[in-house]
Parts: structure tokens; C-alpha cells; sequence
């Protein structure tokens, strides 16, 4: 028996000179293991009844330390596996003998670990083991997989160490991340389920497949409110998101972790703070129909994306009271939002090395919105007019800008318009049918009707008709308006009223070595609001700014002083390319040949206005953006993000819903849990325990189980889970007899492991 020991231990084989070095010289005739060979085969013979020997030649290209690790360590390892089988190993050879059935798996098992040799993956006991595991139980003949396969799928490396699966299972869920948009792991502790997505998050990443990380689980382990727990929020939140860095920094260098999450790529937070993303109720969003508030939207209601396009609302979720924030832009606009509430951004370094945009959350950027004293983020802004539904119009839209411009239309008298252009005289005959412009003097016209034969003298001035049927019949130069019927009207309506206006009341601003801005002037504060509705609208910004008519030089008229008698409102403007602002020749030629700046918004400030009850939606757009207040672009959803919820178990279904409604475009979901483990409070029913029901016949979702085999922690571990396992389904049972039960049974509790 103990020359016997010594065969298989490799201790009483003879090396041959190249042993000696490691690598044996393959004997003439001999051939590499076959694997599946039969009793009869060639390598395979039947030495006694129920007795089969089988001779496996290890190719030369393999240093037998390698094939039988050191001091004969895998062979011990195959040994204790096969106790009923002899094995002998002499040189490159090794002898195999026991029941058919036996030896047939050794067979195989050898082959498989040639096979992860000649990719290139070391042999380790664990390997070896999982390997006799997966050939024993038929997992790998039901699945069509080989050992060596699973084995050997990398998924990450980072300073000399390699991720892989290492149980069926796992590679099963590893290629199910792949192949799916949302997939749920489940399994006991310890089955590498976290671990694992977190591999395929940090590769997605490092390929470029999404641009940022979010990791996030429940703080509800401890059964405590975060409020009264010790120390700043940080301090609170971070032993129960522990797991999640450690795991981290065996994958990224952890020097750039920091930096990293500094920069909003690495996203570690509580759940919780992953169903902010809102609004106060009274904020409003811009839809077809014009502003509406938040609070105010349902599901399948549309609002306007940054395409300037419609898009229905997919969801509206209440989010109470919570911190809101201004955040302000340089040009005035301003919005309402929760510290969490996501934004698109880019600083200028990302514009220059042509990255992409960027998301981070209001609170990301408190502080942090000066580089070298110039505004660190800027916004996106439309990327094309908004696009209202068509509505009809009583007049000329760019006679109608004309008109509130330099036009006088009381009622009382004859409709006038002045000016200093006869090119806009001929505009503004052209655009108004019936309507003859009639020369007083100077720079004044008047619009007269154009009589027919046999027509009243009653009759009503198109023009007057026209203002009388706005609403805007009598109004003076400090109380014009843009009527809504043309402010929320197709862009050539707009854009047309916008010329008008332009043409009579604004104009080109040259200055030596900068792009050219517009700039246009009134007394009324209600035309200054409009101009700036129809700029925005239009995919530009605008500025305003007062200037007082108290010690203001007079101007001149014919020759005589005109005090101002009330302030004026001028409001800079850059409009994107494509937009023609004028029509008037002149300014049209000055404009252009001084070329016009692109329009561009950036964050001011970012301040506390107190807490309110808020809301989020989310769209359908494909980026996820919506407009808010003053044409400010934001969303709610995670685009581009490689999202992993775990602990998961210890989520509420509504709390399951809110996180996995956030996904965006380009997104992936993993959600992990072992719902043996649930640590809600009494009567609260496990999100993850639903969702299945819920969500199994959903195409693109995949379920992952994972069991006690899949554990790749201590040995121990295994056989805990499967104890209470079947401690579990006794107490189920309502038997009364978990306790003596597990007792009674003795030795038969233990699980063995091959």
C-alpha cells in the first residue's frame, strides 16, 4: 500500500533527463489524454472485472510541476476526489485505474486541466476542484460547457490578478450581464454575485461601453435611521456602502478612486439618495402646450426634450420633503432642485480633448463652479427650436413684429408705423393684404384700408381688426406683448415675429476682434420677457439688463431734445447657427460679415433656498433630457451608466420600482440579493421577493440563481447556507420540530463537497 501511495504521489517515478528540468521528453507513439475514450479504446483496457486502466500522456509542452502542481499538490487534490481509483504517475505518464464510470472522469478532468494550461491560466487547487465539482454533478454535459471554459473566461485584470468565474453558474451570470439590460442575481452570501458585476461594471467602463459607475445598496441593515447614527452624512452612510469600496479597490488602482468619484465617473450612495433627481411641485416644464407644473404632469403626458421635440412622460414619483436648490445660469435663468437632481455638463477641458458630456448631481458641483475665476460647467442648450403645434394667426407674424416694434395702433386713429427703412415700409405692405402704407412725412407712415367698390365706410382697418381680435387694440410702447397665440407657435412663426421686432427695435453689435451679438430695446417689461421666450425657444440665450431713464442724456428729434420718461430694458442676444435674426438688408450684412457668436449657458451659482415637496419624472427622450424654467435642460434617469443595486433583498417594492425606472439609454442594470437574508422591518414586504413575479416575462430582464455550490468564500460557508437552508424549510413545514430535527439527523447535516 505504501508503494502504492508513493506511485500516486508522483514520489516513486524514475524522471528522465528532461524531467530532471521540468519539461519530459514525450516518449515516440504516446499522444495527449483523449478524454471520452471507452473500455477497449486505444490508451483504455480492461485489467480485471470492473476493472478499467486507462494510460493519459502529458504533451511535452507542459512542465509536469505545472500538470501536478507542487510536491504533487493537484494529484493529492485528484486523489482525495477519486478514492476509489489508483492512480500512478511515472514521467509524462499517467496510469489510471478503478470502475469505467471512474476513470472516464478522470479522464475528462485531465483533459480539461491541459486545456486551461494551454490557454494560458495557471492551475490552482480551487480550479481543480470546482472542475471535478462541475464533471461530477453533469453540469457542464447539460449546459454544453466545459470546465475549462468557465475557468478561464477573464473578465478583469489589475495588478497581476485575474477575475473569473469560477462556478458554472457564475459564468452563466457573468454572460447573462452581457446579453441583458437588467439582470438579477440571487444567491447566498459569499456565491460572488456583487463581486462579479462589479468586475463586468468596472470592464464595461474601462472599454468605454458606459461612462460612469453607480454602486448603491440600502442602509437599513443595522435596523437604524441614518439621523441618529454618529458623525457627518459621509460618516454615516459609509459602513454600509464598506462592501462596495472594497471591492473597488481590488479592481482600479486606488490612487485613482479618488479622483475618479471626484469627478462623478464612480458613484457610491445609499438608495436613498438615488430617488432624488426632483423638482419642487410648482416648478414648471415646458409641453406643447405650453408651461406647466411638475406637480401637474401624469403618466403618458408630453412634455419637450432638448430636441425641441415632444415626449411622454413614463413615470411621476412623489419624493416628498426635501433640501431644494437655485441653480442659476449666467444668463438669469434659474430653476428649482433637490441635491441630487442630475445635470448634463462639460467643462472646457472636456470640450477640448472632445469628451463627452458629463452627469453629476447638483450637490457634486456646490463649490466647485470657478476654474481659474471662469465658470467651470456648462449647459447644453437646445439642439433645435422648440416645436409647438401649428396654430392659426390673424396677421403677419413679422408684420406683427414690425408693428410692436414702431407701430401705433390706439383705435382711435389710423393705424402708423415709422421708420427710416423704405425696405421695411415694402415689407410691411407685402405682409398685410388690403393694406396701403400711405407717406405723412418724414420717418411716419400711415396703413389705410384699400377701399373696394361697393364696400361701407364702416368697415374696420385690417390692422385694427387684427390687434382688436389679439387683444392688443390701444396698447402704448411700455405695455406691448407677444399675444400667445404666436409665442407658442411653430419656429417659422416665431422666428418671424422675432425678425420684426429686430428689424425695427434691435440690431447688430459689432466689436473689433469678438463675434457679434444682437441687442434690442424696449420700454415695456412684458415685450422684454417675450423676446427673451422666443429667443430660447429658438435654441439661444439671452441677457437683460435695465437702463435707467432718470439722468439719461435726451435724444433728438427733428432737431429737438426728448427726455425718456421711462426705463428701458435691453436684452443682448446670441442666436445658434442656422438662425437668420434679420430681415432688413443692412443689418443682416453687418451681421453676418462680423460672424455670429454660438450661443453658450453656463452654471453661475448653485444656493439653498430652503425644503419643499418635490417630485421626478422620467422621459422617454433618448437622452433623457426635458426643459425646465427658462429653457434650462436636465433629466432624472442614469444614461450611459452601469447601475448595481445590492443587498437588494432589503428594498420595498416601491422602493424596486423607483430604482429600476431611472434606467437610461445605454444603460445596464444588475440588482443583487439573497432573499434568505431580509432585514426589513416587520410586515415589509422584500422588493426582490416580488419583482420575479413581476417581471420574469419582461424580454431583456434576465433572473440569475446562484446556490451554495456557487460560494467561493471558506468551505464553511457552503455548508452554513445549506443548513439553514433546511432548517428553513422545516420551521416552513410548521412541523414544531426544526430545532430536535436538525439534531436528530446527526452526521446526515453535513454537506459533502466533491
Amino acid at each position: 500500500m505504501a508503494e502504492n501511495t508513493a506511485q500516486r504521489s508522483g514520489k516513486g517515478r524514475q524522471p528522465a533527463a528532461a524531467d530532471r528540468d521540468g519539461k519530459p521528453a514525450a516518449p515516440s507513439g504516446t499522444a495527449p489524454a483523449t478524454g471520452h475514450a471507452g473500455p477497449g479504446r486505444p490508451g483504455r483496457e480492461e485489467v480485471a472485472p470492473g476493472v478499467v486502466q486507462a494510460k493519459i500522456e502529458i504533451p511535452s509542452g507542459h512542465p509536469l510541476v505545472a500538470v501536478f502542481g507542487a510536491g504533487d499538490g493537484l494529484l493529492r487534490v485528484i486523489e482525495k476526489a477519486f478514492p476509489a481509483i489508483d492512480i500512478h504517475a511515472r514521467g509524462n505518464q499517467v496510469t489510471v485505474s478503478g470502475s469505467a464510470a471512474e476513470v472516464m472522469l478522470v479522464e475528462r478532468l485531465f483533459e480539461e486541466m491541459l486545456l486551461m494550461l494551454r490557454t494560458g491560466a495557471p492551475l490552482t487547487e480551487d480550479s481543480v476542484e470546482r472542475s471535478i465539482q462541475m464533471l461530477r454533478s453533469g453540469e457542464a454535459d447539460v449546459d454544453g460547457q466545459r470546465p475549462a471554459e468557465v475557468l478561464t473566461q477573464n473578465i478583469l485584470s489589475n495588478r497581476g490578478r485575474t477575475i473569473r468565474p469560477k462556478t458554472l453558474n457564475q459564468k452563466n451570470y457573468v454572460d447573462a450581464i452581457d446579453r441583458n439590460t437588467i439582470v438579477f442575481g440571487i444567491g447566498p452570501a459569499g456565491s460572488g454575485k456583487t463581486y462579479l458585476a462589479m468586475a463586468k461594471a468596472v470592464q464595461a467602463l474601462q472599454s468605454k461601453q458606459v461612462n460612469r459607475i453607480i454602486l448603491t445598496r440600502p442602509a437599513v441593515e443595522a435596523g437604524e435611521k441614518l439621523g441618529f447614527l454618529p458623525g457627518t452624512l459621509y460618516e454615516k452612510i459609509d459602513p454600509y456602502l464598506r462592501p462596495l469600496y472594497d471591492a473597488l479597490h481590488d479592481m482600479i488602482d486606488p490612487d485613482s478612486i479618488p479622483r475618479l468619484m471626484a469627478a462623478g465617473v464612480i458613484e457610491v450612495a445609499p438608495l436613498a439618495y438615488m430617488r432624488g433627481r426632483s423638482h419642487p411641485l410648482f416648478v414648471k416644464v415646458l409641453t406643447p402646450e405650453g408651461w406647466r407644473q411638475i406637480g401637474e404632469l401624469q403618466v403618458g403626458d408630453l412634455v419637450i426634450g432638448s430636441n425641441g421635440e415632444p415626449t411622454p412622460v413614463l413615470g411621476v414619483y412623489p419624493q416628498g420633503e426635501r433640501d431644494v436648490y437655485r441653480v442659476t445660469a449666467q444668463d438669469g435663468a434659474s430653476v428649482l432642485c433637490c441635491g441630487e437632481h442630475l445635470w448634463t455638463v462639460r467643462t472646457a477641458a472636456d470640450k477640448r480633448r472632445n469628451k463627452p458630456w458629463r452627469v453629476l448631481e447638483t450637490q457634486e458641483m456646490i463649490g466647485n463652479l470657478r476654474a481659474a475665476k471662469a465658470r467651470r460647467y456648462e449647459l447644453p442648450l437646445l439642439t433645435a427650436p422648440v416645436c409647438y403645434p401649428e396654430r392659426e394667426v390673424p396677421m403677419d407674424a413679422y408684420a406683427l413684429g414690425l408693428l410692436l416694434g414702431d407701430g401705433c395702433v390706439t383705435g382711435s386713429t389710423t393705424p402708423s408705423y415709422a421708420t427710416a427703412a423704405p425696405e421695411l415700409v415694402e415689407a410691411l405692405e407685402r405682409a398685410v393684404p388690403g393694406v396701403t402704407v400711405r407717406h405723412r412725412g418724414g420717418v411716419d407712415y400711415t396703413l389705410n384700408r384699400i377701399k373696394q367698390p361697393g364696400d361701407v365706410m364702416t368697415l374696420a382697418n385690417p390692422v385694427t381688426a387684427a390687434m382688436r381680435e389679439l387683444g392688443m387694440l390701444g396698447n402704448r410702447s411700455a405695455s406691448k406683448f407677444v399675444p400667445d397665440a404666436y409665442l407658442y407657435n411653430t419656429p417659422e412663426i416665431r422666428l418671424a415675429v422675432l425678425q420684426g421686432l429686430l428689424d425695427s427695435d434691435g440690431g447688430p453689435v459689432t466689436q473689433k476682434d469678438r463675434t457679434c451679438r444682437i441687442q434690442f430695446s424696449t420700454t415695456s417689461i412684458l415685450l422684454r420677457d417675450d423676446v427673451i421666450e422666443l429667443v430660447r425657444s429658438l435654441g439661444g440665450i439671452a441677457y437683460t439688463r435695465r437702463r435707467a431713464a432718470e439722468g439719461r442724456a435726451p435724444g433728438l428729434a427733428n432737431g429737438r431734445e426728448v427726455h425718456h420718461r421711462r426705463d428701458a430694458h435691453v436684452v443682448d442676444i446670441r442666436l445658434p447657427e442656422g438662425i437668420e435674426p434679420f430681415r432688413l438688408t443692412r443689418k443682416r450684412d453687418a451681421y453676418h460679415a462680423a460672424g455670429g457668436g454660438r450661443p453658450m449657458r453656463f452654471i453661475d451659482s448653485i444656493e439653498r433656498e430652503g425644503r419643499d415637496q418635490t417630485v421626478c419624472i422620467q422621459v422617454a427622450a433618448a437622452d433623457s433630457l426635458y426643459v425646465t424654467e427658462d429653457y434650462l435642460l436636465t433629466h432624472n434617469t442614469l444614461n450611459d451608466a452601469f447601475i448595481i443595486l445590492d443587498e437588494a433583498q432589503n428594498t420595498s417594492p416601491e422602493q424596486m420600482k423607483m430604482f429600476l425606472t431611472r434606467l437610461g439609454f445605454g444603460s445596464k442594470i444588475v440588482v443583487t440579493g439573497d432573499i434568505t437574508q431580509v432585514d426589513l422591518p416587520g410586515g415589509t414586504l422584500s422588493g426582490l421577493r416580488v419583482v420575479r413575479n413581476i417581471l420574469s416575462d419582461v424580454e431583456d430582464i434576465h433572473f440569475s440563481e446562484l446556490t451554495s455550490a456557487d460560494v467561493v468564500r471558506h468551505r464553511l460557508v457552503g455548508d452554513i447556507v445549506d443548513a439553514y437552508g433546511r432548517y428553513d424549510a422545516h420551521t416552513q413545514h410548521g412541523d414544531g420540530r426544526g430545532d430536535r430535527g436538525d439534531r436528530d439527523r446527526g452526521g446526515d447535516a453535513k454537506r459533502k463537497r466533491h
